[in-house]
């Protein structure tokens, strides 16, 4: 049933403020969004599906905010494997593991605070990142190279860095995703993970990159759709009470935005069901509700809209809870509409650190086989595994196009499944091999697939764009930590360099 609402009246503009949401389009703002924005919406967000060009997103924020100057617009730019800026081309940077693995704090600094300069050149003031994630299981399905690292210390350092980085080019940081998703085996996207861990191990180990993140300044949290049962035995971490408001508001004393990671992933919407569990997040403590990943047309932001003045009339959320919330994204926005102005009338200028990180990052290993660098057009055989729902599909990887760049005649394919090793040594003829993979120690068919390769011809090239979690195999044996398209001209550079 639809609630009869008033456009003008404070309960409907501090329901529309909490929202986030997506459009449609790359060259024009949707009428719906201007209204809405008429209205009380306070924040906006962009993905993939809205980028074609830097110019051209500069452009589309143009429009946004010549409606409304203080608008936040969110975009999910980890960099590395996660980019929606360089959606259709790789990343310009490598993300978190790949700096983890450096552990230059200062580098992680330059690199966060470059992104942000070419985040707030296009108009864009706040960034769901940092992962601040502690990946203490190797077979996290979703996190893995979006995290720093398996050692809390390292993770803490690097989130803080890049906070600082990040927030010193006037772009809103978003420590995610609280209270940790580091050590699951299930995607939130799919379902609810559970971290059954004892309070003291959360403390010490997926807490601590939180902590000093807020130490560090970050303007915005994002929660976790998991079930932490030592601190919620109930309820997820985006729907729990004690998590948001009693853990994160006052036992650390936090007092930003927390924002929820997407409403529309199953964790949530598939149990708790969409509109409800929207409700349910910002009475447990939630400030701004994440919609537009999936959902991007109007009905879904006035159906949210009305399930939270329902709510409010029915006494399931409070109306000062909900103005509360209202309030926490307006004083966000108006600290990016003052700190980003300055970058997004200076420009970005290309200074080549993400290239310099992801050199940085390779860990190069020559075994016995090893005798001379690939000079000819070699024989590029990707080993794919399903793309995650964080990272999706469009956005290319490997190292095929930097080596056709610099050998003419370089051919390629791409595998997946059981016998990918025979196919790929029969397309390969007598060329040399590059096999490419990803977190291949996750993958029994892609492992497999390297051992009948190296054992056929040994003098094969593994280029690992995963966590390198297995023992290097090949002749010449590259780890990049990273798919971002810098991570692939940095392994390329190696390959026909020696």
């Amino acid at each position: 049933m639809t609630t009869l609402t008033h456009a003008g009246d404070t309960l409907t503009r501090n329901a529309l403020a909490v929202l986030q949401p997506g459009f449609d389009g790359t060259a024009t703002v949707p009428d719906w969004v201007r209204h809405r924005i008429d209205e009380g919406l306070a924040s906006v967000s962009l993905f993939g599906r809205n980028v074609r060009t830097a110019e051209q997103v500069a452009a589309l924020t143009a429009q946004l905010r010549a409606h409304r100057d203080d608008l936040l617009i969110a975009i999910d730019e980890e960099s590395g494997d996660v980019t929606r800026l360089e959606v259709r081309t790789g990343s310009s940077y490598p993300g978190n593991h790949a700096l983890g693995a450096v552990d230059d704090t200062t580098l992680t600094r330059e690199v966060a605070a470059d992104l942000g300069r070419r985040l707030a050149a296009c108009g864009i003031n706040f960034n769901w990142a940092p992962s601040a994630d502690v990946n203490a299981n190797p077979d996290n399905p979703v996190i893995g190279v979006r995290s720093f690292g398996s050692d809390p210390d390292l993770v803490a350092r690097h989130t803080a860095a890049y906070v600082e980085g990040m927030q010193s080019s006037g772009v809103a940081t978003s420590a995610k995703h609280f209270p940790g998703h580091g050590d699951t085996a299930i995607d939130s996207h799919h379902s609810v993970p559970v971290i059954d861990v004892d309070r003291d191990v959360l403390n010490s180990r997926d807490l601590a990159p939180f902590r000093a993140a807020l130490a560090a300044g970050t303007r915005a949290v994002m929660s976790a759709h998991v079930l932490a049962p030592a601190l919620d035995p109930d309820n997820p971490g985006t729907l729990s009470r004690r998590i948001l408001t009693g853990l994160l508001r006052e036992e650390f004393g936090y007092e930003g935005l927390i924002v929820t990671d997407g409403m529309d992933m199953q964790a949530i919407a598939g149990t708790y069901g969409f509109e409800r569990g929207c409700v349910l997040a910002i009475a447990a403590g939630a400030d701004a509700i994440c919609t537009g990943g999936g959902p991007s047309d109007e009905g879904t932001v006035l159906r949210l809209r009305d399930a939270f003045v329902a709510a409010v009339r029915s006494g399931e959320l409070s109306e000062e809870r909900l103005a509360d919330a209202a309030d926490r994204v307006r004083a966000l926005a108006d600290w990016a509409s003052v700190s980003g102005a300055a970058e997004r009338s200076g420009g970005a200028p290309d200074t080549g650190i993400g290239l310099i990180a992801a050199r940085r990052a390779l860990t190069v290993t020559r075994g016995e086989n090893y005798a001379a660098p690939v000079t000819e057009a070699p024989f590029v055989a990707t080993f794919s595994p399903l793309p995650n729902i964080a990272v999706g599909d469009e956005t290319p990887w490997g190292v095929t196009a930097e080596l056709e760049r610099r050998l003419l005649g370089t051919e390629s394919a791409t595998y997946s499944g059981d016998g990918s090793g025979t196919q790929a040594l029969a397309a390969a003829g007598t060329r040399r091999i590059v096999a490419v993979v990803r977190d291949a120690h996750r993958h029994a068919w892609m492992a497999d697939a390297l051992r009948t390769l190296v054992a056929a011809r040994p003098d094969t090239v593994v280029v690992e764009m995963g966590v390198p979690q297995s023992a290097p195999v090949g002749a010449l044996h590259i780890a990049t930590r990273g798919a971002a398209r810098v991570c692939g001209e940095a392994a390329a550079e190696v390959i026909v360099a020696g």
